[in-house]
């Protein structure tokens, strides 16, 4: 299986300890993380090959920042460096009734000062099969949609699959300038991910028969979700997540993958969560590495989530799970028993 290269911003996450409140919290932890670095990392654990790419400041979050990248064998050759900071992230872990929250401290970070010419997509893709990128990228500056579509130009004239996680952000922009930004981007994209908000948010495509606050969610209404961007982008696969929030500490968890012909279900999950940050980013490595891997659809979107249920029962953005380990819960094997 060749390789994989992903896009985007490496952030520190900040997280009070146990259910502490940031308004609570005189220490935290840190981490790194990121939507295309997770995926990366997701990829690789799997034993995939996988590189990400950014832009960092040359300091020392910026060392201890790749020194947990490289550690999960992501190759790291092709980020480039400049600008004055690392952009940072606290995470606020909610518990039954209340949510968790997230609070970013980003602006001016190095990847937001980027310039096309930063990057050689030539040899940065070289001897690569599949480019992946999500909306969040897009969103980081005026400059960053020019840079995505060079990047989505040359992986097109290399023969590479290219994926988007649509992961609209709100606090970076308006569904408005998502929605013009992003459609100039889509017609390079083959296969297209998205969560049971982003298609509305960002191409007002939303799905009948769903109450996200209540936690009901239709598969027959996502389903048409899915046509409905396939018919106006030609992606070649879409993939959406379906998370039901009973709660801030209970979910149901499932996957649909569509062909253009068929419709492919995952089984569906309930998560007692300890980390939810980062869960669709596993979906999305999941996918990658099921569909490189030639997996059959159905096969693929089980891996995916199973691979996402899992990683929400890891602390951290990380997804850390083997290939056996996601094989065993597609299986059925879900009981939680002790491994001796």
């Amino acid at each position: 299986m060749s390789g994989l290269v992903t896009f985007g911003e490496v952030m520190g996450r900040l997280n009070p300890h146990g259910y502490l409140r940031i308004v609570q919290a005189d220490e935290y932890e840190l981490t790194f993380a990121g939507g295309e670095v997770n995926v990366a990392v997701a990829v690789a654990n799997f034993g995939g090959q996988a590189s990400f790419v950014t832009k960092l400041p040359k300091n020392d979050l910026t060392t201890r920042a790749l020194r947990l990248i490289r550690g999960y064998n992501v190759n790291t050759e092709h980020i480039v460096f400049g600008g004055d900071r690392l952009g940072m992230y606290y995470v606020e872990k909610g518990a039954s009734q209340r949510p968790s929250k997230v609070v970013y401290d980003r602006k001016y970070s190095s990847i937001s000062t980027a310039r096309r010419e930063d990057f050689d997509w030539d040899a940065i893709l070289a001897g690569a099969s599949w480019f992946h990128f999500t909306g969040i990228t897009p969103a980081l500056s005026d400059e960053m949609p020019r840079i995505c579509l060079d990047a989505l130009k040359k992986a097109k004239e290399l023969g590479l699959t290219v994926s988007c996680d649509l992961n609209y952000r709100g606090n970076l922009w308006s569904s408005a300038k998502a929605g013009e930004a992003m459609s100039l981007l889509m017609p390079y994209v083959d296969v297209c991910i998205a969560n049971e908000e982003d298609s509305e948010k960002v191409f007002g495509i939303k799905a009948e028969d769903t109450d996200l606050l209540g936690g009901d969610l239709s598969k027959n209404g996502y389903q048409a979700v899915a046509r409905k961007l396939m018919e106006r982008f030609s992606f070649q696969k879409v993939a959406i997540t379906l998370r039901g929030s009973l709660s801030a500490s209970d979910n149901t968890w499932a996957g649909i993958l569509y062909d253009g012909r068929e419709f492919y279900a995952s089984r569906e999950y309930r998560i007692h969560l300890v980390d939810r940050v980062g869960g669709g980013d596993s979906f999305g490595g999941g996918l990658i590495y099921a569909l490189m891997s030639g997996y059959a659809p159905l096969q693929a979107i089980e891996f995916a989530a199973a691979a996402s249920c899992l990683k929400q029962a890891t602390e951290y953005d990380f997804s850390l799970s083997t290939v056996d380990d996601v094989k065993k819960l597609m299986g059925g094997d879900g009981s939680g028993r002790v491994q001796r």
